[in-house]
């Protein structure tokens, strides 16, 4: 049986790719695709950001008009539908960059705490999402790991996820490590945020892809070190091309999605609706998820 993507981020602030401008019925047909398709959990890979929020958040200063509450939106389909839902975090983009950590732990707290009064008797709310991104130990990121999962265990306690990145060569702006240094400081950071986080999904697009399979091994065996369940955020975008950001060639999709399956208890992607799905407003997503499903045998 060929390996399968079982979970997508859902990116609706925004941040780095377009909008759809998706309304709820959109919305519907693309959570049913998923339960048709064998995709049982979505991701909100941030909740907010810097002044953009998916719901009128009361805890996030200044933040610009919200007009719709799409946290409600995306847990009541995915209850419909039959999906489980991870809520991400509010990364401010400015305190923890600073390394101001505790004022961003501090906000978070108010915004975690404002989720679970919102949403939190939702059946479809099944983890938490700790949305800053690290690719080495650097910007006090386990004593916001170690804060932040703490306070999403007392308030509501569920299953937390992080995504982080291999510090590598096509990490933007950032000095490249070598693969064994990534996996010093990971060793570090896995140690020192211990049931701080339960599930790790390594992003895949910062290595050259030849790196990649000796890369997940490796996350994988610090996971078992750990008790760290491991799974893999296979990026469906391409970061190789001139632009940001095209659907991914099929054919690097297909490596990176095989190099995945022998280690991951779990291969998700960031990210479905915009790069892989028949309704993204990318065509060439379109011909990439007939790719797909011919590859994996559904009919599409």
């Amino acid at each position: 049986m060929q390996p399968r993507i079982t979970g997508t981020f859902l990116d609706e602030i925004t941040h780095d790719i377009p909008s759809q401008n998706w309304g709820r019925e959109q919305w519907r047909k693309e959570f049913a695709l998923y339960q048709r398709i064998g995709v049982d959990t979505v991701v909100i890979i941030r909740a907010g950001y810097q002044n953009k929020c998916i719901f009128p958040a009361k805890s996030i200063p200044d933040l610009l008009p919200v007009y719709e509450d799409l946290g409600r939106m995306f847990l009541d389909l995915a209850e419909e539908i039959g999906l489980g839902l991870y809520f991400g975090l509010f990364d401010t983009g400015y305190y923890w960059l600073r390394r101001t950590w505790w004022k961003e732990v501090d906000i978070n707290k108010g915004f975690i705490d404002e989720v679970v009064e919102r949403y939190g008797d939702s059946p479809a709310f099944k983890g938490w999402y700790m949305c800053h991104e690290t690719g080495k130990d650097d910007a006090h990121i386990i004593e916001i790991f170690n804060h932040l999962g703490r306070h999403c265990r007392e308030t509501k306690p569920l299953p937390i996820l992080i995504s982080p990145y291999p510090q590598g060569a096509k990490q933007l702006g950032a000095a490249s490590f070598t693969l064994e240094e990534s996996f010093d400081h990971w060793d570090r950071i896995f140690s020192e945020t211990k049931g701080s986080f339960d599930i790790c999904a390594f992003q895949d697009g910062q290595v050259h892809y030849q790196e990649l399979p000796k890369f997940t091994h490796g996350i994988a065996t610090l996971g078992k070190k750990y008790g760290i369940t491991i799974w893999s955020n296979l990026e469906s975008f391409d970061r190789d091309m001139p632009i940001k950001f095209p659907p991914a060639d099929w054919r690097y999709l297909r490596f990176k999605l095989e190099a995945h399956g022998s280690v991951a208890e779990k291969i998700i992607t960031f990210e479905f609706p915009h790069f892989m799905s028949p309704h993204s407003i990318y065509p060439s997503a379109h011909n990439l998820f007939e790719r797909y499903c011919e590859f994996v045998g559904i009919g599409v």
